[in-house]
């Protein structure tokens, strides 16, 4: 059976923070009276990783004759046909990319993800880098990122320890459009009033270091913190961030983000050796491969395997898409 371009069911998570706005935005269909934080695009996570999930927890096709099956069955069945020469990630072969949005109706926590160094020093630790592309931001919302100059290990440990971490780390006013690379080790938190797209290493390890002295429902107390560990993954070097430039908003060892903007009834030829991710942020178009077509809109993610026969793409609207491309090594 030959390889198209491949929708997935979201996957919902509900979260403390969460929202609805992966519906009033995205059109997004949720399940009513839950605050969705985060819906799952592209995922692939082996048993024991999620929540305690003893299987696979993988994205399920959604269209085509291959609907049903699970991302994760496609990567053993399919190899190099669908994932090219792209190395799969992690000690199980996972498809090498998470791909989400987040709705952040509130603050989320400060948090720090962990790096290779730490990652295989610690088996149950995953490295997680990551980007946000702010897809909608309400007015005056603004995020974490990175420690102020001068912040040194026993300063930050001081501002855990009498409650003023924010006031260590760089806040930054964003809108539409803006886009944030997050390598591990960095101290970051997605701010109140943001809906972003989130690309990411295939990982699920957060260390929170404060978390606005929320109190979790479940239990009545306050959330679980992680200090000890994220006081070992925060990076305390300098550093001078560069801009992006042109249509690539990011550049890095785990994956490539770039903005595409097409005005109506343009069309192309999609070039594919490797497995390509579109995320879609305005308009609609067609997606087309041996005959046969597929539209795409608004919110939807759809990754084009490394081998499609005949691979193309026209615009109905004006549109906008992130493309999501891996190293080539």
């Amino acid at each position: 059976m030959s390889l198209y371009p491949l929708k997935f069911k979201p996957r919902f998570v509900q979260k403390m923070w969460g929202g609805r706005k992966i519906q009033t935005v995205l059109g997004k269909s949720l399940p009513q009276g839950q605050l969705i934080g985060e819906s799952w695009e592209i995922y692939d996570f082996p048993p024991g990783t999620v929540e305690g999930n003893k299987d696979w927890l993988s994205s399920e096709v959604a269209n085509g004759s291959l609907a049903g099956r699970n991302l994760h069955q496609l990567v053993l069945e399919y190899g190099k046909e669908l994932v090219g020469n792209v190395p799969l990630a992690g000690r199980d072969g996972q498809f090498p990319i998470l791909i989400k949005f987040l709705d952040a109706r509130e603050d989320l926590s400060v948090q720090v993800h962990p790096d290779e160094k730490y990652a295989a020093e610690h088996p149950d630790a995953h490295l997680k880098s990551e980007a946000w592309y702010i897809v909608q931001a309400d007015p005056g919302a603004r995020l974490l990122k990175g420690l102020r100059p001068g912040v040194t290990r026993e300063s930050f440990q001081r501002a855990i320890a009498d409650g003023t971490v924010e006031s260590s780390i760089q806040s930054i006013r964003v809108k539409e459009g803006d886009c944030f690379y997050l390598p591990s080790g960095t101290v970051h938190a997605l701010g109140a009033g943001i809906l972003a797209a989130e690309v990411q290493t295939p990982s699920d390890t957060t260390f929170r270091v404060f978390d606005f002295n929320r109190i979790e429902p479940a239990t009545g107390k306050l959330r679980k913190l992680h200090v000890e560990e994220a006081m070992q993954c925060i990076d305390f070097a300098d550093h001078i961030e560069s801009l992006p430039v042109g249509s690539r908003l990011v550049t890095s060892d785990y994956f490539n983000i770039e903005r595409w903007q097409l005005s109506e009834f343009a069309a192309f030829d999609v070039e594919l050796d490797q497995p390509v991710i579109w995320i879609f942020l305005e308009g609609n178009g067609w997606m087309s491969w041996a005959g046969d077509m597929m539209s795409v809109t608004r919110g939807e993610t759809v990754l084009w395997p490394a081998s499609v026969e005949r691979p193309f793409f026209e615009t109905v609207t004006d549109c906008t898409w992130l493309q999501i491309t891996f190293p080539r090594k």
